[in-house]
C-alpha cells in the first residue's frame, strides 16, 4: 500500500504559500509508516519547530491499474475519507531552498492521520464534497472537491502513467487555504460535510 499526495491542488493554497499554480498534477509519496489511524494522538517530533496541518480529501483505490484512460478513471476508486498531511514547514523550506526532495518534511512517521471511516462514493456528489478542519473547535480550513485544480479522475489518469495503482492505495488530493501551525495540546477535528471522521490530539 502506498500514499500518493497531490501538491498545490487548490489555487488559494498555492497563492498563500507564494507558489506557482501547477499545470499538471504534482505528486509525492508517503510510506505506510506515515499513517496515523484510529484517532490516535500525534506526538510532536523534536526535529521541527513549525509543524503545519493540511486537511485533504482522501480517495481509496479499489482496482489494479496502469496507464488508466480518463473515461475509465472513475472505476478505480470506491470511497472517500479525510486525512491530514502534517508538514514540517521549516524543513520543507530548507529542502526547497537547497533543491532537495521533501521526504524529511512530509513522509515522517505518523505524518498522515487518516479517518477510520470512508464514505461510499455512491453516497456522495463527487463534484461537490465539502470538508473542513477545526483546531481547538475553531474552523481553520474549508474546502470543496469542486475547487480542486485537478479532479480525482484527472489525478488517477496522470499518476498511473508513472506508477501502477494497487488496491488499497490512498490518494491525498491536496489542501485548501488556511494551513497553519500546531502546538502541544491542540486538537484537530476533520469533517466531510457535517460528519466528524477524524480527531487527533497533539501531544
Amino acid at each position: 500500500m502506498k500514499i500518493i499526495c497531490i501538491g498545490r491542488n487548490y489555487r488559494d493554497h498555492a497563492q498563500e504559500l507564494n507558489n506557482a499554480v501547477p499545470t499538471s498534477p504534482m505528486f509525492f509519496l508517503k510510506p505506510e509508516t506515515a499513517l496515523l489511524r484510529n484517532n490516535r494522538p500525534f506526538f510532536l517530533p523534536d526535529f521541527t519547530q513549525e509543524l503545519h496541518y493540511e486537511v485533504e480529501l482522501v480517495y481509496r483505490i479499489c482496482r489494479l491499474g496502469k496507464n488508466i484512460s480518463p473515461k475509465f478513471a472513475h472505476r478505480y476508486y470506491d470511497s472517500v475519507g479525510i486525512g491530514i498531511d502534517l508538514t514540517a514547514r521549516d524543513l520543507q523550506e530548507k529542502c526547497k531552498s537547497n533543491g532537495w526532495p521533501w521526504e524529511m518534511a512530509k513522509a515522517f512517521d505518523n505524518s498522515a492521520p487518516l479517518s477510520s471511516k470512508f464514505i461510499d462514493k455512491e453516497q456522495l456528489n463527487l463534484d461537490n464534497i465539502s470538508f473542513k478542519l477545526l483546531k481547538n473547535d475553531q474552523v481553520v480550513q474549508t474546502g470543496n472537491s469542486g475547487e480542486m485544480i485537478f479532479s480525482i479522475d484527472q489525478i488517477i489518469t496522470y499518476v498511473s502513467q508513472f506508477i501502477t495503482l494497487k488496491i488499497g492505495d490512498l490518494i491525498f488530493t491536496g489542501t485548501p487555504a488556511g494551513v497553519g501551525s500546531v502546538t502541544i495540546g491542540d486538537t484537530l477535528k476533520a469533517y466531510v460535510g457535517n460528519e466528524l471522521l477524524l480527531t487527533t490530539k497533539i501531544l
